[in-house]
C-alpha cells in the first residue's frame, strides 16, 4: 500500500531540490535528506495579513532505492514496501512542511521491518523532523 497522495514527493524537480539544500542524517542501511519546504518551495501567493491562514502542507516523501541495492527488482520492491509500511506509522508524527527522501544503501537488503523501523524514527528525530517524544 502506498503512501497517501498528499505525503508523496513525485517530481524529479523536488528531489533535486532537496538532495542540493537538504540536510543529510546517515545510519547504517539509511541516509535520510531532508528539506523544510519553506525555504525552497514556491507558496500560494495571499494578500497581507492572511500568511497566518494559510494552510499547512503535509510533510512529503520519497524513497531511492538504486539497482546498487540489488539487481532484483523484487528485492527492491520489498525493501520499499517496509520503508513505506513503517513510515505510515510515523507520518502522524511528523512536523508538517518537510520535504524528505529515504536512500536506501546496499546492507539494507539484510534488514527486517522493524529495524527500518528503528533507524527511520532515530533518522527523524536526529533531523528535528518528528514531533514530540
Amino acid at each position: 500500500m502506498a503512501l497517501s497522495k498528499p505525503n508523496r514527493l513525485k517530481h524529479r524537480k523536488d528531489f533535486s531540490r532537496v538532495y542540493q539544500h537538504g540536510l543529510r542524517r546517515n545510519s547504517p542501511n539509511l541516509t535520510l535528506r531532508a528539506l523544510h519546504g519553506s525555504k525552497f518551495f514556491a507558496k500560494k501567493s495571499l494578500p497581507e495579513g492572511f500568511s497566518d491562514l494559510e494552510p499547512q502542507v503535509p510533510s512529503q516523501i520519497g524513497i531511492s532505492i538504486s539497482l546498487k541495492v540489488s539487481k532484483r527488482a523484487v528485492v527492491r520492491n520489498r525493501i520499499k514496501r517496509q520503508i513505506r509500511a513503517a513510515l505510515r506509522q510515523l507520518l502522524p508524527r511528523l512536523t508538517a512542511g518537510w520535504k524528505l527522501v529515504i536512500i536506501v544503501r546496499p546492507q539494507a537488503v539484510e534488514c527486517d521491518y522493524f529495524q527500518f523501523l528503528q533507524e527511520l524514527e532515530q533518522l527523524l528525530l536526529d533531523a528535528e523532523v518528528l514531533n514530540g517524544n
